[in-house]
């Protein structure tokens, strides 16, 4: 089993909208190395749920990946602000996972995280905006025991 990091915007999609919902597609992604590692994910794999660009930026939660290589819908539609002209349903561009919601935990804020992941690690290394990224086995098992690395 891998662990990875998956970062959305509270006020767009936060882990209460996936408790809420059960499931759900982790669409609009439109950056190569992090399409790339969504391609990458497997059946069970966990993914901790960071909110970013929240006051303050931090794990909120966790889950777990139900679904591997599902094309990304939001390519196909032209109303979309991910609409990508060059994708066809033959030929998706964009793939996803789909998730499903496992728990909420009390927020484990960004300068907490400092003390768990090496300095050069993209989550805290600053100016970093991947929103998908691997999370090393010994950082994700101090998270997932203690939820947090006081």
């Amino acid at each position: 089993m891998a662990y990875w990091l998956l970062k959305s915007e509270p006020e767009v999609y936060s882990i209460l909208d996936l408790k809420r919902e059960g499931r759900a597609i982790w669409d609009g992604v439109r950056n190569y190395q992090a399409r790339n590692y969504l391609m990458h994910m497997q059946l069970g794999d966990l993914c901790f749920f960071y909110h970013s660009n929240a006051n303050p930026p931090g794990i909120a939660g966790l889950c777990r990946v139900v679904g591997t290589l599902v094309p990304d819908p939001t390519q196909f539609d032209p109303s979309s602000p991910y609409f990508d002209p060059r994708a066809t349903r033959e030929n998706p561009r964009w793939y996803t996972v789909e998730v499903e919601f496992l728990e909420a935990w009390p927020l484990i804020p960004l300068e907490e995280l400092k003390a768990c992941f090496p300095p050069d690690h993209p989550l805290v290394k600053r100016g970093n905006r991947l929103s998908v990224m691997p999370v090393p086995p010994e950082v994700a098992e101090r998270l997932i025991a203690r939820k947090g690395c006081r």
